[in-house]
């Protein structure tokens, strides 16, 4: 029984042209002429005026964080549904996260539980545009404008997808992605910061780049990071970026097909609400009662089907459970989801068979 991985990247382009270039150059490390591309090229792609390449999305959210100056003592409110990167980069500044449940239509970030959770303290808002589909910008750049707070897009699902036509990663005052090997597009390990604020911009080259200053060589005036990315992973990079508006048509066909091999099946599969464009990074699924999720997801390992849960809300887990908290749409949805193999070559007989072992369990 051939087995169905939950995600698996598509290299079909020119990567190899662009690694193998790389290594003929000897450029391999952080400088080289395909980091200024991939970078150029990404800001082209998202419509921003700037994007600085990292080394992964987890830095990429931190270095967005340092560059909007947050610290000890302010507060970054944050969805509970999220991977636990989004969370943890706040945690890295001293700054504390302050959860907020979701909207049970688009599993999104709830704005009227972010107006609950503003106090004096609050210095931004970030907001995470989970499994591809986008948060409602509206609503938060107003909040944000309103209490005079910054807005961190994290992307990192969420590349290609729109919001009233405008990508993702655009419309707060700083964005990040991931390139993770599961990612849209990727670099093996990887990620970007984008913003249209030159200050910001420069903030986030200087601190990734070990806080070394512009005009003297080896003199640093700030405490850096480390958080390059390398021309490999760029040219890796750029290579996809070439496929991208494939990669986006092709999810889209792998959640239109579940969508049709599922219908009239007891469960709800992500969709889109409102005037936006999911890319469906992944095609999530909840089951009608959480005591099904575990044991479908059993049921597909053993007929060679991968899959992974919704993410777990965050504010259950050790170190962020110090007090008690209740989010119950998050909490629902957590128990209840899964991601079903979800990349841009599955085939439709895989869809169909995958289908299949579902509605066999249901």
């Amino acid at each position: 029984m051939e087995k169905i991985p939950v995600y698996q990247p598509s290299l079909s382009g020119r990567e190899k042209e662009y690694v193998l270039d790389c290594l003929d150059s000897t450029w391999i490390s952080s400088k080289g002429s395909y980091i200024n591309r991939f970078e150029q090229s990404f800001a082209e792609k998202i419509r921003v005026k700037h994007a600085t390449s990292v080394s992964n999305g987890t830095v990429a959210l931190h270095l967005a964080l340092v560059a909007l100056g947050i610290g000890p003592e302010d507060e970054v409110i944050v969805p509970t549904l999220t991977y636990i990167a989004s969370v943890n980069a706040i945690a890295y500044t001293g700054a504390k996260p302050v959860f907020v449940d979701s909207l049970r239509t688009t599993w999104q970030i709830d704005p009227d539980d972010i107006r609950k959770k503003i106090t004096k303290k609050t210095r931004a808002i970030m907001v995470v545009h989970l499994y591809g589909h986008p948060c409602d910008m509206d609503a938060i750049m107003k909040i944000a404008e309103e209490y005079g707070l910054f807005v961190v897009e994290d992307c990192a699902e969420a590349f290609g997808s729109l919001y009233k036509g405008r990508p993702v990663g655009g419309i707060g005052h700083i964005s990040t992605f991931s390139f993770f090997g599961n990612k849209t597009i990727t670099t093996g390990e990887g990620g970007m910061v984008a913003t249209n604020d030159q200050t910001l911009f420069e903030r986030a080259v200087h601190f990734k780049g070990q806080g070394l200053a512009t005009h003297r060589q080896y003199w640093h005036d700030v405490i850096g990071y480390n958080y390059r990315m390398t021309n490999i992973c760029a040219a890796i990079g750029l290579a996809q970026l070439e496929q991208a508006d494939e990669f986006l048509k092709q999810k889209r066909r792998v959640a239109n097909r579940y969508r049709e091999e599922l219908v009239g099946c007891p469960l709800d599969i992500q969709g889109e609400y409102g005037d936006v464009y999911n890319s469906y990074w992944m095609v999530s699924i909840l089951v009608d009662n959480a005591t099904k999720r575990d044991a479908l997801m059993q049921h597909l390992d053993r007929n060679g089907i991968e899959t992974r849960p919704l993410f777990y809300p965050v504010h259950t887990m050790p170190m962020y459970s110090e007090k008690f908290q209740r989010h119950p749409v998050a909490e629902d949805l957590g128990w209840r989801g899964v991601n079903l193999p979800s990349w841009p070559g599955l085939s439709d007989s895989d869809i169909v068979r995958i289908s299949a072992v579902i509605k066999d369990f249901l």
